[in-house]
């Protein structure tokens, strides 16, 4: 089993292998991959399936244990026109662990929640999962921060809905792309907390330049990413 742990914290040197290339990276923070060995399997914890087990265990949490979100973020980014384009670089999933994934935003992630489930928990266990029908690995276990995995140049920004600066998507991103070459969008994965970027708080990483609020609601993960991908869509004419 992969813990904390045997991630060696990375230096702060940027990796030169990240192509310096306009385009846009995501990072879902505080994701919920909680393994726990039910029935002789190794399963993500999720508060609706295993709310017996949770509660035995006094887990019952329902907003700490939600891979789902994580799932319908993972969808909205890789199947967007932006991505299937290839204007994502790269998509990155830290857990509330503090475990590090890289994800391949070419491949393709499972359609149905309990498929992506069962392929995180082989994640944990193995590192890498490789995708169908190539030598690429649609998730990888990387170290630790992920700031060495980002160009050096890119604007780091938070979904935040209690920044003060709140912003049309579509203007925001037009001012920054010709100021950046690279913009990184950071959202978070819990349902609800001190860290909750979407209803409660922002997200809580050092790393972030700006905190940007986008609806005057607050939105899901997943409704965060369609807008942003939507107003990257319409400034890059990709149809």
């Amino acid at each position: 089993m992969f813990s904390t742990q045997d991630q060696a914290v990375g230096n702060e040197e940027v990796d030169k292998s990240v192509a310096e290339i306009p385009g846009v990276y995501f990072i879902i923070e505080n994701a919920s991959f909680v393994v726990a060995c039910l029935y002789k399997n190794y399963q993500i914890l999720d508060s609706e399936e295993h709310v017996d087990f949770l509660r035995r265990k006094n887990m019952n949490f329902p907003d700490d244990h939600r891979p789902d979100i994580v799932h319908q973020a993972l969808l909205a980014i890789m199947d967007s026109p932006l991505c299937l384009s290839g204007r994502v670089s790269a998509v990155f999933i830290r857990t509330d662990e503090g475990i590090l994934i890289k994800v391949d935003p070419q491949g393709r992630i499972p359609e149905t929640f309990g498929k992506f489930c069962n392929m995180m928990s082989e994640l944990l266990q193995k590192s890498s999962i490789k995708s169908k029908g190539n030598e690429g690995r649609l998730f990888e276990l990387i170290q630790n921060p992920v700031t060495q995995h980002l160009p050096v140049n890119s604007l780091k920004i938070g979904l935040s809905f209690n920044s003060p600066k709140a912003v049309k998507i579509n203007d925001f991103v037009a001012a920054n792309c010709d100021n950046h070459k690279s913009l990184v969008f950071v959202v978070d994965a819990m349902a609800h907390g001190k860290v909750d970027a979407m209803a409660h708080g922002k997200v809580d990483a050092d790393y972030i330049d700006d905190f940007i609020s986008v609806s005057g609601y607050p939105p899901n993960a997943d409704t965060c990413l369609y807008r942003i991908c939507d107003a990257l869509e319409s400034y890059w004419k990709i149809f």
